[in-house]
């Protein structure tokens, strides 16, 4: 094993004050130190070459890795392989050769300060990230905490609270904890959206979800109901949509292709079974496309990666898939072939079909190659006159084979 000669600190706005004298003596000794223009005024005068993390970020990294095997120490606040730089580095450089003193993160301080069981809060970073993201994460009587991008966050967090029914939420404003300027704010989310009120621009956000009845909450379930999407009636309809995600099997991680995305409710209830999930929508129409861009936005899954162009050109130089669901591109049987081929070993593939001309197609495909054929029908009770009556949808038929796994001749 490699000498380590890369060191991490966390350092807290205590500074030097904090640090252990283990962290302390390799900072005298350290011959290169980078961090940001906070971390170097806390640590004060030095005698090692120091720099603040330029832009592009990744030019500090390239500073860092052309000084390999030399006494080099990076700052970072906190922990710093909890959304910080720590991450990223050991990406680049093998685990021996790094040497860590995290701090508390600002996580750990802020549930400390609110008295919060970590465990029990969601955890999430707005800092360089989508603010939409933190939708599916507003439930009832949910622990948040958030890392922020400047002072003005908790005000735009309290306008995206009062938008969707959570106005009597309240948002706890923890500024610069742990030193000097430590403060506490604790406002309703409808108080601080009336005042835009500005905070220091070092600072966490606690936050207490309250929802008012008719909110508009995210369900944990796979089907969500329709009107949560804007659409064309495009739309996978929820009941159809549980049953479809379920034989979709999404993993912890994985990519989807969402051929023919509609209104991308599939794609999206993708994304939304786990954080890390990836999905890319391949949509013809431009009005669809901008809505899916919406829907995606509204649900808390700005990622999603869309694709205006038709199947099967479109497919063309994407990265490989771990499933594939095809539902308003299976007319055109060129795509069903054209995502088998590009389907690795062990990925799925679930096409649905409603017309009997593809609906035929689905049942060669299953005599040929295996796999599972079902017919999904649902039946919603609608008024007669004064009464209600049996109003069936038009049938779906589900095929679902996973690569690998089909019949050889």
């Amino acid at each position: 094993m490699s000498a380590p000669w890369l060191t991490l600190i966390g350092i807290g706005e205590n500074g030097r004050d904090g640090l252990s004298a283990q962290a302390n003596r390799l900072i005298d000794k350290a011959s290169f130190i980078i961090g940001g223009q906070r971390h170097l005024a806390l640590i004060g005068k030095t005698d090692s070459e120091t720099m603040v993390w330029p832009q592009p970020f990744e030019h500090g990294i390239e500073a860092i890795l052309g000084r390999r095997g030399q006494e080099t120490l990076v700052f970072a606040s906190g922990d710093p392989y909890f959304y910080g730089v720590g991450a990223t580095l050991a990406k680049l450089i093998p685990a021996e050769e790094i040497e860590t003193f995290p701090a508390p993160s600002a996580f750990s301080l802020t549930a400390a300060k609110l008295g919060w069981a970590i465990q029990d809060c969601s955890l999430i970073s707005l800092h360089g990230r989508p603010f939409e993201r933190i939708a599916p994460h507003l439930q009832p009587h949910a622990k948040l905490i958030a890392l922020t991008w400047d002072g003005t966050t908790a005000s735009k967090l309290a306008s995206h609270l009062v938008s969707r029914g959570m106005r009597q939420s309240l948002i706890t404003v923890c500024e610069a904890l742990g030193g000097a300027r430590e403060r506490l704010i604790k406002k309703t989310a409808q108080a601080i959206h009336e005042t835009h009120e500005s905070f220091d621009p070092l600072n966490t956000l606690g936050i207490e979800i309250i929802a008012s009845r008719g909110a508009k909450l995210i369900p944990l379930a796979s089907g969500l109901a329709d009107d949560l999407f804007e659409h064309d009636n495009q739309i996978t309809k929820r009941e159809i949509r549980a049953i479809t995600l379920s034989s979709l099997e999404p993993l912890q991680g994985q990519l989807l292709w969402d051929i023919g995305a509609g209104s991308g409710s599939i794609s999206i209830e993708w994304m939304l079974r786990h954080p890390s999930n990836r999905a890319i929508a391949i949509e013809p129409r431009s009005d669809r496309a901008q809505r899916i861009s919406r829907n995606a936005l509204s649900l808390g899954v700005p990622d999603l990666k869309l694709i205006e162009g038709s199947a099967p050109e479109a497919l063309k130089n994407l990265p490989p898939p771990d499933a594939i669901f095809i539902g308003g591109g299976g007319t055109d049987p060129e795509v069903i072939d054209a995502a088998w081929r590009a389907l690795p070993e062990g990925g799925r593939l679930v096409a649905n079909a409603v017309t009997i001309e593809t609906q035929a197609d689905l049942m060669r495909r299953h005599v040929a190659m295996g796999g599972t054929l079902s017919k999904i029908e649902i039946s919603r009770a609608d008024p007669v006159g004064p009464f209600h009556g049996w109003r069936a949808s038009m049938p779906v038929m589900q095929w679902v084979i996973v690569k690998g796994a089909e019949k050889h001749p």
